[in-house]
């Protein structure tokens, strides 16, 4: 039986907040630049980590995990930019910050230790 890989599941379950927060961006505040590219760069930071636990090696699995870590600080900038220009108040959107922040110290922290045992 395979144990749960946490980068994984966060990263899932992030993608899927990205997709509600998307939705809520054109919905209801008729939003539509800013939130395309806050759909494309959070649920890519997903995507490049399965392709990276998929990875033919471990230079393959270095380099989408690092993708998927600047998909990560992009995310971050436009949640930030969306919270500053109040398209998101500050408690949800400080919530999901929280997430991206989450995501961000373990892709470092993944990364480190993936080079370093290289």
């Amino acid at each position: 039986m395979k144990s749960e890989n946490i980068i994984q599941n966060k990263s899932y379950q992030f993608a899927l907040r990205i997709i509600k927060l998307y939705k809520f961006l054109i919905e209801e505040k008729k939003e539509f630049v800013l939130s395309k590219q806050i759909l494309r760069c959070g649920t890519s930071i997903g995507a490049n980590i399965e392709e990276g636990i998929a990875g033919q090696s471990k230079a393959d699995f270095i380099a989408k995990f690092q993708i998927a870590l600047k998909e990560s600080r992009e995310t971050h900038y436009w949640i930030r930019l969306l919270i500053d220009s109040n398209y998101l108040d500050k408690k949800s959107g400080q919530s999901i910050l929280n997430d991206c922040e989450e995501l961000l110290k373990l892709l470092n922290a993944i990364l480190k230790t993936s080079k370093s045992n290289k």
